[in-house]
Order: structure tokens, then C-alpha cells, then sequence
């Protein structure tokens, strides 16, 4: 099955590995890829202003949780970056990984560790819960096009994310 956008051309990977990835983990609230550098930006929104010092103990949290898992795998990661904007009511904290050594298994434990840690706060689109095979189908077609995205050289920078239960896609 080939997948169309609205203008009818197709999908191609990048484009497809994005929409997959908010679809399958409604705590996603967008998502970049930035074919130049070979990363992808994750983006999670906590329902509260979140302080510095509290933002440092989550930012060791999470890092130890990435590290653990990939020194398990044997692989050595290059980069992973977490930035955060706070506003009055609401932060924004950005994840930001190398497309080379990022696995499926990598980002269901990092969204995992967001929910965990953040709990009630975390927003998240739960307006579609996916039933287990579903998820597992999730996850197989992100691998896929997680793989082909590492071989490919893309030169759109892409943005996407939920809009009233729709994922966006936005060539930057």
C-alpha cells in the first residue's frame, strides 16, 4: 500500500517514517527531520511550567535510560541533546537523536521514560488508542523506515505533528 499526500504525490520514507511515529505514540506532539544533519527532533509538552532543577534531574533521567539501552545493544551514540522551553503553563522539552543509531526499540523506551517520569502532565492524543497488533504493525513499519531513512539522502527538512486528531506534515 502506497500511501498519498493530499496534492497525490506519494509519500516517500522520512515523510512516512514521521507520520508513523506520531500515530503510534500519541505522546509525540511533533516531530522534525532535518536531512542534512541526520536527525530527527522529538517533541513532548508537559501541562506545567517546569523548573531548571527539575529539568536536570529529568535530563539525567532519561540520558541514563539512553545510555543503559544502547550499551546493551553495543553501540556508541553520537548525539542525543535535550533542550526544553518553558512558558507559563506549558514546556516544550525537544530530544534530539542521530538518525544513524537510532533504533525502534530506542524510541519506544524514550517515550516510555517521558510518560513514566511525567505522568498526569505529559499531554498526550489519546483520541485513537491503537489495539496491541496495531501497535506492533507501528512498530514494524517505523523499523522499516527507520532503516531506509539512515540510507537515503533526503534534502527536505521536514515538520510534523497532530492538529485536532490530523498529523500535519510541513516541508520546512
Amino acid at each position: 500500500m502506497q500511501a498519498r499526500l493530499k496534492g497525490g504525490e506519494d509519500v516517500n520514507d522520512s515523510v512516512g517514517l514521521l507520520i508513523s511515529i506520531l500515530v503510534r505514540y500519541p505522546e509525540v506532539a511533533a516531530i522534525n527531520f532535518d536531512p542534512e544533519e541526520h536527525l530527527l527532533k522529538f517533541n513532548f509538552i508537559c501541562s506545567r511550567a517546569v523548573d531548571e532543577e527539575e529539568m536536570q534531574q529529568f535530563e539525567i533521567h532519561v540520558l541514563d535510560h539512553i545510555r543503559a539501552f544502547n550499551y546493551l545493544e553495543k553501540k556508541e551514540v553520537p548525539l542525543v541533546e535535550i533542550t526544553h522551553q518553558a512558558f507559563d503553563d506549558l514546556t516544550v522539552i525537544e530530544i534530539k537523536r542521530d538518525v544513524e543509531t537510532l533504533a525502534q526499540d530506542e524510541i519506544n523506551l524514550v517515550v516510555e521514560v517521558f510518560y513514566q517520569y511525567w505522568e498526569k502532565d505529559l499531554i498526550s492524543d489519546l483520541g485513537d488508542n491503537l489495539i496491541e497488533e496495531e501497535l506492533v504493525v507501528q512498530d514494524e513499519i517505523i523499523e522499516h523506515m527507520l532503516e531506509s531513512v539512515k540510507d537515503s539522502v533526503g534534502n527536505k527538512k521536514l515538520y510534523a505533528f497532530r492538529e485536532e486528531g490530523r498529523v500535519l506534515v510541513f516541508n520546512k
